[in-house]
């Protein structure tokens, strides 16, 4: 993706401080291990990449940190938790996300953001956190994470793709709105503090029926196929970027998101 990098611990002092001073108030970092193995194992070491990286960006800045909590990215097969049998094991999964969570809380993490869409998952983490004297650090839930082909580029730039099947036992399917509002409400009562919808653009009526029907915060994941059909466009000169980028933000805003989660965030707070 154009102007999109992944950043070693060695550049995060440089790249934060500029988030800082366009007035950003915050970050999620997402993290690409050396090693992957098929339980994860990466993800919740105290060395892991992404609790060196909470570490980094706590020491030079005050920028709120937020941490996405999944397993797909540190697993040898690519999906979001532990597979038995070509099966993904959702309790198994919930042990491992916990001690996810814990280990960024520890590092240094002001929220923690599950995207697995494993069931149980955010009072598994709650729970964790509070016997471990975590109780103020927030949960931002991926509530309504639908199973779309948005997040290709994305997946292509972090060689997070599943090797074997596709995600559709967890991820909700497109056409089911209502799906996503009984999955946003159970993450409320298990504890979540911001509930999220992803992607964003096509599915701008969750993020309405969401805010609208539980009022709690509510973000909106502008995700990696939405900025990169963007830029191709203003590649071919077929749109005024800057012009567009601002409506769909808008758009977004309008919607009922109070937290916007965008690749178009240093472009837009340069405008």
């Amino acid at each position: 993706m154009p102007g999109q990098f992944r950043y070693p611990i060695s550049s995060l002092k440089e790249i934060t401080k500029r988030v800082e001073g366009l007035e950003i108030p915050g970050v999620l970092l997402f993290g690409m291990p050396e090693k992957k193995d098929d339980f994860g194992s990466e993800a919740y070491h105290d060395k892991g990449i992404v609790q060196k990286a909470i570490r980094a960006v706590k020491e030079n800045t005050d920028l709120l940190v937020i941490t996405d909590i999944c397993l797909c990215q540190y697993t040898s097969h690519g999906h979001c938790g532990v597979v038995c049998d070509g099966i993904v094991k959702n309790d198994d999964t919930l042990k491992l996300l916990s001690k996810i969570a814990l280990s960024h809380a520890k590092a240094g993490a002001d929220i923690v953001a599950p995207s697995d869409m494993m069931d149980g998952r955010v009072k598994a983490i709650r729970t964790e956190l509070d016997n471990n004297s975590f109780e103020d650090i927030l949960i931002m839930s991926y509530a309504a994470k639908f199973l779309s082909s948005f997040y290709g580029p994305f997946r292509e730039a972090a060689n997070s793709a599943p090797s074997f099947g596709d995600r559709r036992t967890y991820q909700m399917d497109p056409a089911n709105i209502l799906e996503a509002l009984r999955e946003v409400e159970l993450d409320i009562k298990e504890g979540a503090d911001i509930v999220m919808v992803k992607p964003a653009l096509s599915y701008l009526d969750v993020i309405f029926r969401v805010k609208e029907k539980f009022g709690l915060p509510t973000a909106a994941y502008n995700v990696s196929g939405e900025y990169s059909i963007i830029k191709a466009a203003s590649k071919m000169g077929w749109i005024d970027e800057k012009k567009v980028v601002k409506e769909l933000l808008l758009g977004m805003k309008r919607a009922g998101a109070d937290f916007i989660i965008s690749y178009f965030a240093l472009e837009y707070s340069s405008l």
